[in-house]
């Protein structure tokens, strides 16, 4: 693997897990990143934000378990079938990483609904556009729509060998129709058809119910102590709205 600089953060409270502390090595802004590279990067852990490419390095705690899905592999639990089953007049467009306002209008309808507390409810256009595009990534934008209504977005990168689920934001009145389940089944078909290997999930974090959902995609492998491995996690069935 080529050589990477990484910068540790000090010391800071975790967004994750009340109470604790956490750090993060970034790959230093200065290194020229493309897409081939953030392969290797990610197949060892690290993860996308923006430009910005980063992984856990918690002293203390080692609970973010980045985690991949073999595509080939995966079989949908009867919860998903019933999720694609009440998508299947949902209609999806790949779309290039652009600013459109109607995604950024629902971007900030999902924020205010789902993260009212959260700083990206007042995200600005660029912010926006800054944390879910960048530069050097081939990045796509997955526009859902029900019966011709804009209902949700995701954000996908393409990678070597593996699609990386980056983030998916969704209109609140849709939210029986499972959107956010609905996008990563989509993803995992998709790349099932480019012949791809993986899908990247991002972390799971067992103890932190917005990170735990992740365990319903099954086989499932986590990058634990430098190597991947399946996880041994039941396959749960109960329901989870996007």
């Amino acid at each position: 693997m080529t050589s990477v600089p990484l910068l540790i953060t000090a010391p800071h409270p975790c967004s994750y897990l009340e109470g604790e502390q956490a750090q993060t090595a970034f790959v230093n802004p200065s290194f020229e990143l493309n897409t081939a590279v953030y392969s290797q990067l990610i197949a060892h852990g690290f993860r996308r934000s923006g430009d910005d490419v980063y992984r856990p390095q918690c002293a203390q705690c080692s609970q973010c378990v980045p985690v991949r899905l073999p595509v080939a592999q995966f079989k949908p639990s009867r919860n998903q079938k019933r999720c694609v089953q009440k998508n299947r007049e949902t209609t999806a467009i790949i779309k290039p990483a652009a600013f459109e306002q109607a995604h950024y209008d629902l971007y900030l309808r999902y924020q205010n609904q789902r993260h009212a507390e959260g700083n990206m409810a007042h995200s600005s256009p660029d912010e926006y556009i800054r944390f879910l595009g960048s530069s050097w990534c081939d990045t796509l934008f997955i526009e859902f729509s029900i019966a011709d209504e804009l209902a949700a977005v995701a954000i996908v990168d393409r990678l070597d060998n593996a699609l990386s689920a980056v983030y998916t934001f969704f209109d609140p009145k849709f939210s029986s129709h499972s959107l956010g389940v609905y996008a990563v089944l989509w993803q995992i078909q998709y790349a099932q058809e480019q012949g791809l290997e993986w899908l990247y999930l991002g972390f799971l974090i067992a103890d932190c119910q917005k990170m735990n959902y992740k365990d319903q995609y099954q086989p499932l492998q986590g990058f634990i102590d430098h190597a991947w491995d399946y996880l041994n996690i039941g396959n749960p069935e109960g329901s989870i709205n996007g």
